[in-house]
């Protein structure tokens, strides 16, 4: 493995360790995509093929159904404590993508219904694959990065990391949103995906010409022209890439500002 991203490895492994050690109740979001599942691969090198916190799908019923597949595939063949929860009340009420502005559908289907997966299962940590690279606003965050108890992220205030030392403590019915992956590049996740043989949904390969570099919602997302067929193809675009990754995501389009005010809200 080449060292850069044996150094990678090792820094997220550390954070993974030390999540464990340091938290009571952590779990893991999992959205199928190459981040979160390369998160999970780690989880288990960390651990020795073991998952020890829950896995929570924040399930908003429009994802793509091979990703619903690979879900439920991999989730057997890794033993995983697999939690899925879904808005149901809002679902229920007729919330969608055509019922309403994307920001508004993204907080109601994803950032309430995970506010209602911690609070249901009680944790005071949760991790996930996000990248700095992905998008400006995630480059604000921390690796620790404290939520207050209304899920509040305040991004003009955040804990200082200097040398790896990182705050751990929440204010009460807050929790600490950890991003052990911050540091990753999206040449990276695909050159580690190489590396390790990491399965991913098929969805990220092409199919008559086209191919899905991000991954969401069914509605949410569009194809990018690519003949790329297997991993080493898509190595070799994403390389020769000068289009941002989430260029297909419907979200990041309607509003220039709808990432932070999605985080702000405590989005994923």
């Amino acid at each position: 493995m080449p060292s850069a991203l044996r150094d990678l490895e090792n820094d997220t492994v550390q954070v993974l360790r030390e999540v464990r050690g340091r938290f009571t109740n952590p779990a893991l979001l999992w959205s199928m995509g190459k981040d979160s599942t390369t998160l999970l691969w780690l989880v288990r090198k960390a651990f020795f093929g073991e998952v020890p916190f829950p896995v929570i799908h924040i399930d908003t019923s429009y994802k793509f159904r091979q990703m619903y597949e690979f879900r439920d595939r991999w989730s057997r063949e890794w033993g995983l404590d697999l939690r899925v929860h879904r808005n149901e009340k809002a679902l229920a009420a007729g919330m969608g993508p055509t019922a309403a502005t994307k920001l508004e559908c993204c907080t109601a289907l994803k950032t309430n219904a995970l506010q209602e997966a911690l609070g249901a299962g009680g944790h005071d940590a949760v991790l996930l694959g996000i990248r700095g690279d992905e998008h400006g606003v995630r480059a604000k965050e921390r690796v620790f990065s404290p939520r207050d108890r209304s899920f509040g992220w305040d991004y003009r205030n955040q804990p200082a990391e200097f040398w790896d030392l990182r705050q751990a403590a929440v204010d009460d019915g807050g929790h600490m949103r950890v991003h052990p992956m911050l540091s990753w590049r999206e040449i990276d996740i695909w050159e580690y995906v190489q590396q390790e043989a990491i399965p991913v949904p098929d969805l990220y390969f092409a199919n008559d010409g086209n191919r899905y570099r991000s991954i969401g919602c069914e509605c949410c997302c569009s194809p990018v022209r690519s003949d790329a067929g297997t991993v080493t193809d898509v190595v070799i675009e994403v390389r020769r890439s000068r289009e941002g990754e989430r260029a297909g995501r419907a979200q990041d389009k309607e509003d220039a500002a709808a990432m932070e005010k999605l985080r702000a809200l405590g989005y994923m």
